[in-house]
C-alpha cells in the first residue's frame, strides 16, 4: 500500500476560480516547505505549466480519456512518490464527462485515485442556495468524498457569515475558505486559455500574489489535514515505464522549446529518453546553432504570436526544410505543423514558414477544432502503426488552407488523400476528416498525442532516428 496524500479541487463549471485556488495553495504549501506536486485534470498545457510553476515542481497531466484506465494510478503513483501532498486540479464542472454517465469527469478521477475533493463555489448574489448545491453534490454521485468547499466572490462579512451558517449546518460540508471578489484576473487570458508564462515578466510576483491571498482566505491546515486523511493506494497495477529498451545507441533527437513551440507533456519526452534518445533543446526563433540531430520533435504552442520572428529567421526555416528532404525523422503537432507549412496568416497578413508542406495555416477568431480526437491510423507512417486507432485531443484556431501563389492567383494544389496518415473518426484534423500530414519521414498533425496512451510512439520514433543516424554514416 502506498500513502499518499492528496486532494482533487473541482468547480461546477469552468470559471469557478478552480485555477486560481489551485495555483495559490500549491504556491503557499511550496513556500512553507512542503513538497508539492501537481496535478492537472484533462489535457491542458497552460494550466499545468502554470501549476508546475507554482509548486516547483512539473505537473503532470491526468487524463481518463487519453490514457488507460490502469495507466492513471500508476502514472499518479509515480510521481507523487517523495512528495508531502499533491494538489490535482479539475476541469469543468465536477461532473462534466464525455456522455450523459460523466466518463472522463473530474469526479470520476477521483473516484479512481479515492481522493477527497474541496470544491470551490462562486457565490455571487447567493446565500442558502449554496447549501442546496454543495448538498446536491455530495450526494449525487456515489464514492465522491466531498470534504469542503471554497467560496469564491463574497461580498462581505454578512455574506461570509451566512453562508457557512447555511452551508455547514444545511450540507454539513466543512467550508475551508471564503475568498474575496478580485476586480481582474491577476493572469491575462487570451484566445487559448492562460497567457503562457512565457509571454509574461515578472511570473513570481503573480504567483507570489496570489498565494498570498489564499493565505488569508483559506485554511491551509485544514487543507492538509484533509489530504493526509485519504486512504493508502494500492500497489500500481502496472508499472509506468517498461524495462530500458535498445541497444546502448543513443540517437540525438532536437526539441523545439521556445517561446513558439513549448506544448510538451513531459512524458512524451521522459518516453523519448527511456526508449533511448537523447534530447537536445532547440528554437526556431534565434540562429543559435543546432548540433547533428537523428530526429526532430515540434510540439504544439502559439507561433501566431511569433510569426514575424519566425519568417524573419530564414536561416531555421532553410535548414529545416532541407532536414525533413534529407529524411530526418521530424514529428511535429498543431504549432508544429502550422511551422512546418509554406506560411501563416494572422490578422491578413501572410508570413512565410519552412515550407515542409504546401498548405497554409490560417489564424480565425473561433476555435477550428476543439476537443478529444479518435483517429485511426490509415497509412504507413515511421510513428504508429497502421490500424492503431489514437486517441487524442485538438485544440486550435487555425484552419488549413490551399497557399495562393503570387499576386494571389492560384498556388500549389492541396496534398491528396494519399499525403495524410490519419482519418478522424471523432474530431476535425486538417482538412476533409484526415490529419496526419506525412513526406519522407515527416510527420505532422493537428491531433496531439499522450505517449502514455500511444506507447508505440517513442520506440518507433526512436528507432527511426537511429535509422538515420546509421543511413547518414
Amino acid at each position: 500500500m502506498n500513502y499518499r496524500p492528496r486532494l482533487v479541487l473541482a468547480g461546477l463549471s469552468g470559471g469557478a476560480g478552480k485555477t486560481i485556488l489551485s495555483l495559490g495553495i500549491c504556491r503557499a504549501l511550496a513556500a512553507a516547505g512542503l513538497r508539492v506536486r501537481p496535478f492537472k485534470k484533462g489535457p491542458d498545457y497552460i494550466d499545468a505549466a502554470w501549476l508546475g510553476l507554482a509548486a516547483g515542481r512539473d505537473a503532470a497531466n491526468l487524463d481518463p480519456f487519453l490514457l488507460p484506465p490502469e495507466r492513471i494510478p500508476s502514472l499518479f503513483l509515480e510521481k507523487s512518490a517523495d512528495c508531502d501532498i499533491s494538489i490535482i486540479e479539475g476541469n469543468r464542472g465536477i461532473f462534466d464527462g464525455m456522455d450523459v454517465a460523466g466518463s472522463c469527469s473530474t469526479a470520476a478521477l477521483a473516484r479512481t485515485l479515492a481522493a477527497p475533493v474541496v470544491l470551490i463555489l462562486d457565490a455571487t448574489k447567493m446565500t442558502r442556495t449554496a447549501a442546496a448545491i454543495v448538498a446536491g453534490v455530495a450526494a449525487f454521485e456515489p464514492g465522491l468524498n466531498l470534504a469542503g468547499v471554497v467560496l469564491n466572490r463574497t461580498a462581505g462579512p454578512r455574506h461570509r457569515d451566512i453562508l457557512r451558517e447555511a452551508i455547514e449546518s444545511l450540507a454539513g460540508v466543512p467550508v475551508l475558505g471564503m475568498l474575496p471578489k478580485i476586480s481582474e484576473n491577476p493572469i491575462p487570458e487570451r484566445h487559448m486559455g492562460l497567457m503562457s508564462m512565457r509571454e509574461q515578466s515578472g511570473v513570481d510576483p503573480i504567483l507570489d500574489g496570489i498565494a498570498a491571498v489564499i493565505r488569508d482566505n483559506v485554511d491551509l491546515d485544514r487543507i492538509v489535514a484533509l489530504a493526509r486523511l485519504a486512504p493508502d493506494l494500492p500497489d500500481a497495477p502496472a508499472p509506468v515505464w517498461p524495462a530500458p529498451r535498445g541497444d546502448g545507441r543513443r540517437p540525438v533527437i532536437g526539441v523545439v522549446r521556445d517561446a513558439a513551440l513549448w506544448f510538451y507533456y513531459p512524458e512524451n519526452c521522459e518516453a523519448l529518453e527511456r526508449a533511448g534518445a537523447k534530447l537536445v533543446p532547440v528554437s526556431i526563433l534565434n540562429d543559435a546553432p543546432w548540433p547533428a540531430l537523428d530526429g526532430l520533435y515540434l510540439g504544439g504552442g502559439f507561433p501566431e504570436t511569433q510569426a514575424a520572428t519566425l519568417a524573419g529567421n530564414l536561416p531555421v526555416r532553410e535548414h529545416v526544410r532541407a532536414l525533413a528532404a534529407a529524411g530526418l525523422p521530424i514529428y511535429a503537432e498543431c504549432g508544429g505543423f502550422m511551422y512546418l507549412g509554406q506560411g501563416l496568416v494572422v490578422d491578413g497578413t501572410y508570413y512565410p514558414m519552412a515550407g515542409v508542406f504546401p498548405v497554409t495555416t490560417t489564424l480565425c477568431a473561433r476555435p477550428q477544432g476543439l476537443g478529444y480526437s479518435l483517429a485511426r491510423v490509415v497509412r504507413d507512417n515511421p510513428y504508429h502503426p497502421v490500424g492503431t486507432v489514437l486517441r487524442g485531443h485538438e485544440f486550435h484556431y487555425s484552419k488549413c488552407q490551399a497557399t495562393l501563389g503570387s499576386c494571389g492567383g492560384p498556388g500549389a494544389a492541396l496534398p491528396g488523400p494519399e499525403a495524410f496518415a490519419l482519418a478522424m473518426e471523432r474530431g476535425v484534423g486538417m482538412l476533409g476528416g484526415l490529419d496526419g500530414l506525412t513526406t519522407a519521414n515527416t510527420f505532422a498533425a493537428y491531433t496531439h498525442i499522450h505517449a502514455d496512451g500511444a506507447p508505440h510512439w517513442a520506440d518507433h520514433f526512436v528507432a527511426a532516428a537511429l535509422a538515420y543516424s546509421q543511413s547518414c554514416r
